[in-house]
């Protein structure tokens, strides 16, 4: 199968490209920064030079394909519509990647019973309406003749296939330590997010773009952890002391308003049952903090 993905000089992106490359799918990948084009082709990935600004490229590019991957920007109306109105018709599959912040509650770090089902989602807050709005656009596509899904990613660790490419989460945690010596979680660091390893979100692309029905949103999630957890295990791997809380004032000049209130100052409690029982999803780790003990990779601590 011809496979375009975005975001394929990314963490989530160029992991998901190169796992269907290994699978023996012909990918061709946007790229923004041509001294990432060896890097790709070194993972069997064809480079494409362009943004997400570039609608016509988009569309060129997802109309010779056979299936479409978005996982360069969760935020880019412009770049699904393009996608959508190239897809018009094909019955092609169109996997965006959305972020389970959407249903993140900003609670400055204190943690919450609510957990959140794919049949149920409740409404947006005002910071996450236009996410959600770009997510009921993807399904809509459903009616446009398009096998389009929302897969929904949860905290994502592990390594990924692009050398310098890193998630969104713990290496802000990482790099805080890094450069004050301490770590430091958003207040009591009691908040709860799912999460799931970036090697299983690989292989659940895989299986989407095989088999997913047309219009389904996933919750893409395989265990969950506190934040305290989280960076107790990165301090103890990082040889530093215990994690202090830290309020979300300076959480925010420190990381922003978006990243300090939702990515890691709320709660984000899913349970997703569809990429399992529709897919034949079937996770191979479950304990972001298991991975952190064991397989991460040990960063340099100190100022």
């Amino acid at each position: 199968m011809k496979v375009f993905v975005t975001g394929a000089g990314g963490f989530i992106g160029g992991t998901i490209a190169a796992h269907l490359a290994r699978a023996g799918h012909e990918v061709r990948g946007l790229v923004r920064r041509p001294e990432q084009f060896a890097d790709l082709e070194a993972l069997n990935i064809a480079p494409v030079r362009g943004g997400l600004d570039d609608r016509d490229l988009l569309m060129h590019e997802a109309r010779a394909a056979d299936a479409v991957i978005n996982a360069a920007d969760s935020d880019h109306r412009g770049a699904v519509e393009a996608l959508l109105d190239a897809l018009e018709g094909s019955g092609k599959p169109l996997l965006h990647t959305s972020g389970s912040s959407i249903v993140g509650d900003a609670s400055g770090g204190e943690p919450t019973d609510k957990i959140y089902y794919e049949d149920a989602l409740p409404a947006p807050t005002p910071d996450k309406a236009p996410r959600v709005a770009i997510d009921d656009l993807v399904l809509a596509g459903a009616q446009r003749g398009i096998r389009s899904a929302v897969l929904c990613n949860t905290l994502i660790y592990g390594v990924g296939a692009v050398p310098g490419a890193a998630s969104v989460q713990l290496p802000r945690l990482i790099r805080q330590a890094q450069k004050s010596g301490v770590m430091r979680h958003v207040g009591r660091g009691l908040n709860i997010w799912s999460n799931v390893h970036v090697d299983d979100v690989a292989e659940l692309y895989r299986l989407a773009i095989e088999k997913t029905p047309a219009g389904t949103f996933y919750f893409v999630d395989s265990g969950e952890a506190n934040f305290v957890s989280m960076t107790e295990a990165l301090a103890r791997k990082m040889g530093l002391g215990a994690p202090q809380d830290w309020p979300l004032k300076d959480a925010i000049d420190e990381w922003g308003y978006e990243m300090a209130s939702y990515g890691l100052g709320s709660n984000s409690r899913v349970r997703g049952e569809r990429a399992r029982t529709l897919l034949g999803w079937q996770p191979k780790r479950n304990s972001v903090t298991d991975w952190i003990r064991d397989e991460m990779p040990v960063p340099a601590s100190g100022k």
